[in-house]
């Protein structure tokens, strides 16, 4: 209540000075002020709808993967791509485009974005007519729209809103809609596969983003570049750091891949782990550019203090999440024989669960350490990957899977608003937007790696598909590891928060 009224202290002195925006004393710079309840609500639903859609969009190939790979003559096992390949482009171009929108604005890259993702889910939906390379290609081209969404939504927030109690709550709301995203996007295009024709989905979605797109342009206020960054007598290659953004985004591909294609010919087969070689070597190079670039894609201020520990546990704990998302369907589907429909019904309370979690985590921010929040979280992922691990056949949907559905969006909606919001907080105005790309590089990409991990896991553990639970089992407990691998981190930063505490 305290910083609430310190806030609206700050509107009454400087609206004497300003009448288009609040002052910010710290970095001297406007912040849009919205003219009524209604537009910020209004503002807030749209800004909010780029997590939305893109956990939406993570679901179109999940929950309807048996009518899809009935399409393409194949089996579930073989569509890990279609998965894969959309994380992998949110998780590769986030950070580009975070600084692309702190160089020519956040609202035109966040239009842009809608209107990208918009075409190449109507495009996915018309893959049916062709085969599954071409649709994998349309999932990779789908995912750069939220790339392009992500780190400017969060950098718009970022913008808007000073440190407070609000700014904690909005940016938990933003977390909050990813489960239910998710469970939106499942929801309709299982029961679109089921009833109609999976296509539909995609077309849906794309319509759908075209929309978000116009009301993009109608409620989010025009920002102004020029008073934030003073890079004038920098060429436009230098300003987007474009050798650090080729090698980075160069690298990170050559990587994911390497993980991903191994699930498919395994690692065997010579350029898998050639280009696993290639890629570390592009990462290596990519961080000797960063030492010297005049504007590099990552400050060097980054990863001082806390904010290391936390995109560690985020990094392990989301690439447990894919893992149990992918699985948790594949095992209901395959193993129990649900239907899509199904087994989306069965998942829709983690929608509930995830906004109370966020709403607790938005409490919880000002009054406990972010330490304490990321072990709680990395906990709840260890817990429902271990249930997933442990889920035999035939059991009663109340025992583990029920559990799973209830306890990982805690894991979801304590670290990714917690992580977002202190990375905003320890980022100046002028890089929002690489602060709201850096936290959403790391889920989605981990996302995606962490698919490769497991389906590289399952691949050697059942190498025929004769075996689909020992094979599900197999990758069960690699996400076990990597979620506990992501407690370990939190359990260490709880310790060393704790002994800086009580050397003050």
């Amino acid at each position: 209540m305290a910083q609430d009224e310190r806030d609206e202290d700050m509107t009454i002195k400087s609206s004497n000075h300003d009448s288009d925006g609040i002052q910010d004393p710290e970095n001297q710079t406007k912040i849009p002020r919205a003219q009524s309840p209604t537009k910020e609500a209004a503002f807030i639903a749209v800004v909010c709808a780029a997590q939305l859609m893109t956990q939406a969009g993570l679901s179109l190939s999940i929950a309807p993967i048996q009518y899809i790979s009935v399409s393409f003559g194949t089996t579930p096992r073989d569509l890990t791509w279609a998965s894969a390949a959309y994380s992998l482009s949110v998780g590769t171009l986030i950070l580009v485009s975070g600084r692309l929108g702190d160089t020519y604005g956040h609202r035109l890259l966040f239009t842009i974005g809608f209107i990208w993702f918009g075409v190449w889910s109507l495009l996915g939906g018309f893959a049916v007519w062709s085969n599954q390379i071409f649709f994998d290609c349309c999932r990779a081209m789908q995912g750069i729209g939220p790339a392009l969404l992500l780190p400017n939504a969060v950098a718009i927030f970022g913008r808007t809103y000073p440190p407070g109690l609000k700014k904690d709550m909005v940016f938990c709301l933003f977390g909050a809609t990813a489960p239910g995203g998710f469970t939106l996007g499942a929801t309709f295009c299982s029961l679109l596969a089921q009833r109609v024709w999976w296509p539909w989905g995609y077309w849906i979605m794309g319509i759908a983003c075209f929309v978000f797109a116009v009301l993009g342009l109608l409620v989010i206020p025009c920002d102004d570049r020029a008073e934030d960054i003073d890079k004038k007598e920098a060429s436009t290659f230098e300003q987007l750091d474009g050798l650090g953004a080729i090698t980075g985004v160069v690298g990170l591909v050559l990587i994911n891949f390497a993980w991903n294609q191994a699930c498919v010919v395994g690692w065997e087969v010579p350029y898998t782990y050639a280009l696993l070689i290639v890629g570390v070597l592009f990462i290596v190079l990519f961080l000797l550019v960063e030492h010297k670039a005049a504007y590099p894609l990552l400050p060097s201020s980054v990863f001082r203090g806390e904010v290391g520990w936390v995109l560690g546990c985020i990094a392990a704990g989301w690439s447990s999440f894919g893992v149990l998302v992918f699985y948790y369907y594949n095992f209901l589907e395959e193993i129990e024989h649900n239907s899509g429909l199904l087994v989306t019904a069965k998942w829709a309370g983690a929608s509930l669960s995830g906004a109370t979690a966020a709403v607790v985590t938005g409490v919880l921010m000002s009054r406990v350490p972010p330490s304490v929040i990321m072990l709680a979280a990395m906990l709840a992922f260890t817990i429902g990957l271990s249930l997933l691990a442990t889920l035999p056949p035939g059991q009663v949907y109340w025992a583990n899977a029920f559990l799973i559905m209830l306890i990982t969006p805690w894991g979801m909606d304590m670290s990714f608003p917690s992580g977002t919001l202190i990375m905003s907080n320890a980022m100046p105005r002028e890089h929002q937007g690489v602060a709201g790309s850096l936290v959403n590089t790391v889920v989605n990409y981990s996302i995606s790696l962490g698919l490769g991990l497991a389906g590289t896991v399952e691949r050697y553990v059942d190498p025929d598909g004769s075996n689909l639970l020992k094979g599900y089992r197999g990758a069960s407990y690699m996400g076990v590891g990597l979620a506990g691998l992501g407690s370990v981190i939190a359990i260490c930063f709880t310790i060393v928060t704790w002994s800086k505490s009580k050397r003050t």
